[in-house]
């Protein structure tokens, strides 16, 4: 107990903080590759853990999904403030639109299946969406001040263009040629003509 009355969380056993990590590693697999209703039990198999060890670290299916998002979200931040920090900012802003793109895959399915649960999927990622959309736009500018990308291009249009992608390429499904084509086609549009 803290001195104010209320609860300190203990650090997870090293063990178990193995477990979490696991499972959210197993359920951002499954979840991806065979969709929001893969069942708990098969992403605990899959863990290796039994489905009570799952429920006691996300209490609901919800709960797991939203977790997989956030640390979905958390890669992006990650990889997109790397890439801003490189040397080289066209290459960095072709590979932070491939990167967004690549790990934003099912993300309309996790967030319409918590709205359906009357969970707002926002709320937690808002921070890390700011971020990430900081690391966009010093991308952008850095990409155009090179020359790189068409100077017409403002954040939000790129935004736009980043969730277009991202829907276009779930319609595509496993197809990695047209896949590679479509977005090959998307990137040309954004160098300057």
């Amino acid at each position: 107990m803290s001195g104010t009355g209320g609860t300190q969380e203990r650090p997870l056993r090293a063990d178990a903080a193995r477990n979490r990590a696991r499972l959210l590693e197993v359920a951002t697999e499954v979840f991806t590759t065979r969709g929001v209703d893969a069942p708990t039990e098969d992403i605990a198999r899959a863990a290796g853990v039994g489905v009570g060890t799952l429920f006691r670290h996300f209490p609901t299916k919800e709960a797991l999904l939203e977790a997989v998002m956030v640390r979905r979200l958390e890669s992006i931040a990650a990889g997109t403030a790397r890439l801003a920090a490189a040397g080289e900012p066209a290459d960095a802003f072709f590979d932070a639109f491939r990167l967004v793109v690549d790990r934003s895959a099912g993300k309309d399915a996790f967030t319409r299946a918590l709205a359906a649960a009357g969970r707002n999927p926002h709320a937690a990622l808002r921070e890390t969406s700011a971020a990430i959309r900081a690391h966009l736009g010093e991308l952008l500018a850095g990409a155009q001040d090179a020359g790189a990308v068409r100077p017409d291009l403002d954040l939000p249009e790129l935004i736009a263009l980043l969730v277009g992608a991202n829907s276009a390429l779930e319609q595509l499904g496993a197809d990695p040629a047209a896949r590679e084509r479509i977005l090959t086609v998307v990137l040309d549009g954004l160098r300057p003509r």
